[in-house]
């Protein structure tokens, strides 16, 4: 069941940001997940040498990372001010 949300969705609402920051995280973890769990898959299953799969999944895990620390770490969510938003 999705989240319902209590009142009208605005990006002014410091609480919906907060949510709808970390729902795209989760779906980017998600993409991240099956995207890599099938290209690992693969590479094993035909024994290839794929030396570029290591840097693919390295560099996107370091893109997740990053994604991480901004919603979890800095993101301002404190109300918008008029000249702000």
């Amino acid at each position: 069941m999705p989240p319902r949300w209590p009142r009208k969705p605005d990006r002014q609402d410091p609480d919906y940001r907060r949510l709808d920051d970390r729902m795209n995280f989760a779906i980017h973890v998600a993409i991240f997940s099956a995207s890599n769990s099938g290209l690992w898959f693969f590479h094993n299953l035909q024994k290839a040498t794929w030396s570029w799969a290591v840097w693919v999944t390295g560099g996107w895990f370091l893109a997740l990372l990053a994604h991480a620390i901004y919603v979890f770490a800095i993101a301002n969510y404190s109300p918008l001010t008029k000249d702000s938003g």
